[in-house]
């Protein structure tokens, strides 16, 4: 994929999705943090079921921390690796009240050092909930990536540093959405849909095929 390619890519996905967002619910920052936490292997659908009900009894560091581990794990049973995720989300609660007055920090070292918050599910906060130009690699993106020669990379961090350095200026905030969401219902693992793909005239595989 050339740069003239790139630009036609990330201009055709904002044409049809100009204001992309995620799928996962939330209302603050602190709830941002929490369902992508919680979001590791499990789908939005999933999470979103758990956190309706978890928000609503509880939505900032120190409600959680009330409810309990046991309170927790109870109320995110339904998502995969819970009782791990709950011990991580309390921690993190913790650290939130007692190192930065309950709010969620926006330096990239700070929320790393959250347990259970590594690079991707930072990224996703600082782009998502402060609406950083960052690039999130999922195993969305890092197909999408490869598959159509936007950025292509053997590790989640190379197709990162690909990214940042293909994507334009003006497509950075919300390129991390589009390449999900191309990845989720188009450009799927098992079989991409490549007869009914808006970029396939963009894309390296796409342009391969008769």
């Amino acid at each position: 994929m050339n740069d003239a390619q790139v630009l036609h890519f990330f201009q055709t996905l904002r044409t049809a999705n100009p204001s992309p967002q995620t799928e996962l619910e939330y209302s603050s920052v602190f709830e941002c943090l929490a369902a992508v936490l919680l979001s590791a292997q499990a789908t939005d659908v999933g999470v979103n079921k758990a956190t309706r009900k978890l928000f609503a009894r509880a939505n900032t560091p120190a409600k959680i921390l009330a409810l309990g581990e046991v309170g927790l794990a109870d109320a995110i049973k339904t998502i995969g690796l819970y009782r791990n995720k709950a011990r991580n989300l309390l921690s993190t609660c913790r650290i939130l009240v007692e190192q930065h007055g309950g709010q969620v920090p926006r330096s990239r070292e700070a929320l790393e050092a959250l347990p259970g918050v590594g690079r991707k599910t930072a990224n996703v906060v600082l782009n998502v909930a402060f609406g950083e130009p960052t690039m999130a690699v999922d195993t969305h993106i890092f197909r999408v990536s490869n598959r159509t020669g936007l950025a292509p990379g053997k590790t989640p961090l190379a197709v990162e540093q690909g990214l940042l350095r293909r994507v334009p200026a003006e497509f950075m905030v919300d390129a991390h959405h589009w390449l999900i969401l191309h990845g989720r219902y188009v450009c799927q693992a098992r079989r991409p849909m490549c007869e009914r793909c808006s970029v396939r005239v963009d894309c390296d595989l796409g342009r391969s095929l008769p």
